[in-house]
């Protein structure tokens, strides 16, 4: 039996303390039972963290680095993670529900954006612009300063490292807000803070609730930029809240993505990516593919396959699966599970048929089953809006232009697939879709290398790759008269 301990702190400016705003009992999805306690931060907690920021970052001892110097300590936050996986992924999964095995793959994928972005660091370079002779004039990029961050739940490590990693890069000083589900784990970004000797202020981690600490955060006027991941509805808060200070913002909120699976396709191979795509963290993932866009033609196939794999996994308590294998954890907490069970219904009542699953798991904790719905039609509500959950919607179609229409039919744009061993009709469709990154041949190719962030309701801004730096720096030109 793991134990963890009972009362878990904030670390604002340097310190391990108590929330203004009392504490909250964190659940174990896995069996329903309390976990932990967290504290919760106030809006005192918010400004004394954003004051922390300002004046670390104003004192330029972090900034003021070599780049290279800068990055080295960037670099050993992630190796930090590494060397502590043992003791971070266990209470990852008591407290998100994944198998271990995941919480392992979400660990080391933080670990390599801080890898990433520490050798990124030393490459930001501005350029010298001709003038004539009797200028020089040359740009530079210098740090925003304070950057906000609101994390999700359902990777709480791994988010907040992606947008963490860039903005210290860079030069800023970060403060996150930690989800209300999920705030455990995060916390050892603080302890590799510590470890690593970055300077007191450059990170602060607290936990509250979204109307308090959140709106605390992203309203106050110290904030230079904010990276958000999250819903539509405080996406939009958020981007509002921004826009009374003037602060860039970068919202990726989610999506409706399609996978294409045309007649030519590699069937055997797309059964691997169904796996990934819709039933990895139980479908709690802003890119999963959460609709499959099949040729009519391949479509009974293409379902009997897909239920196979369905029916194949073994859905229980996270920390019962240590190993990668047939197997899923719970959703995140039971109200998410209901909601994901309500939308099956109501699709059921629009016309839709279940496959297989749809039901809740008659043991303690939030368990959905693996679910596959056919007989969707590009109208139904399970077909345009988020479920979060590990529930794929199979749609047929018979043209190649009717497949695109009908996965760009939502105002959802993040990601999106096409699988065929045509060449030119996925380089067709590539550039017919309309999301921020297109898959051919295989769900979630790329890594952290590559830009990620959508189109439409999607949200705006990337993450990921080089072009996250230029999220956290601003464009400064010297123009100097000879």
């Amino acid at each position: 039996m793991i134990k963890i301990k009972e009362y878990w702190k904030n670390y604002i400016d340097g310190k391990w303390v108590d929330g203004g705003a009392g504490c909250l009992d964190v659940f174990n999805p896995g069996t329903g039972e309390k976990l932990a306690q967290q504290a919760i931060a106030d809006a005192d907690d918010v400004n004394r963290a954003v004051q922390g920021a300002k004046r670390m970052h104003l004192s330029g001892v972090f900034s003021d680095l070599r780049p290279v110097e800068r990055g080295r300590l960037v670099q050993a936050m992630g190796r930090y993670l590494l060397e502590n996986i043992d003791e971070i992924a266990p209470v990852l999964t008591l407290e998100q529900g994944k198998p271990l095995w995941e919480s392992r793959i979400e660990i080391e994928g933080a670990a390599r954006y801080f890898e990433y972005y520490g050798n990124q660091a030393e490459t930001v370079e501005g350029r010298s612009i001709p003038l004539g002779s009797k200028y020089f004039d040359f740009t530079t990029y210098e740090p925003f300063g304070v950057t906000a961050h609101v994390i999700p739940w359902n990777y709480p490590i791994e988010m907040a490292a992606r947008s963490m990693a860039a903005a210290l890069a860079t030069g800023n000083a970060c403060v996150v807000k930690t989800p209300e589900l999920t705030p455990l784990s995060s916390m050892w970004l603080a302890k590799a803070a510590e470890a690593v000797g970055l300077p007191r202020g450059a990170i602060s981690i607290l936990c509250g609730y979204g109307h308090q600490a959140g709106a605390a955060l992203t309203s106050h006027s110290d904030v230079c930029q904010i990276v958000f991941t999250g819903s539509v509805e405080t996406g939009i808060i958020i981007a509002s809240a921004a826009a009374k200070n003037v602060v860039p913002c970068v919202l990726e909120l989610g999506g409706k993505s399609a996978a294409i699976v045309h007649n030519d396709a590699n069937l055997d191979a797309f059964e691997s990516d169904v796996r990934w795509g819709i039933f990895f963290n139980a479908g709690q993932v802003c890119s999963a593919m959460s609709r499959v866009i099949a040729h009519e033609s391949i479509h009974d196939e293409l379902v009997g396959r897909i239920e196979k794999i369905a029916k194949r996994l073994d859905v229980g308590p996270g920390i019962d699966r240590p190993e990668f294998g047939e197997n899923m954890g719970a959703m995140v907490s039971e109200a998410q599970r209901d909601r994901a069970a309500q939308m099956v219904t109501d699709a059921v009542a629009q016309g839709a048929n279940v496959v297989t699953g749809g039901r809740k798991l008659n043991i303690p904790g939030a368990f959905l089953e693996p679910t596959i719905l056919t007989n969707v039609t590009p109208d139904m509500t399970i077909a345009n809006e988020e479920v979060f959950g590990p529930v794929l919607s199979v749609l047929k179609f018979k043209s190649d232009a009717q497949s695109i229409e009908i996965a760009n039919g939502t105002p959802y744009g993040l990601v999106a697939g096409v699988f065929t061993r045509d060449i030119n009709r996925a380089t067709n469709a590539a550039r017919s879709l309309r999301a921020g990154q297109v898959f051919v041949n295989e769900w979630y190719a790329g890594g952290v290398e590559t830009p990620f962030g959508g189109y439409g309701l999607s949200g705006y801004g990337r993450e990921k790759g080089r072009e996250a730096l230029w999220n956290y720096v601003q464009t400064k030109n010297i123009a100097i008269k000879l």
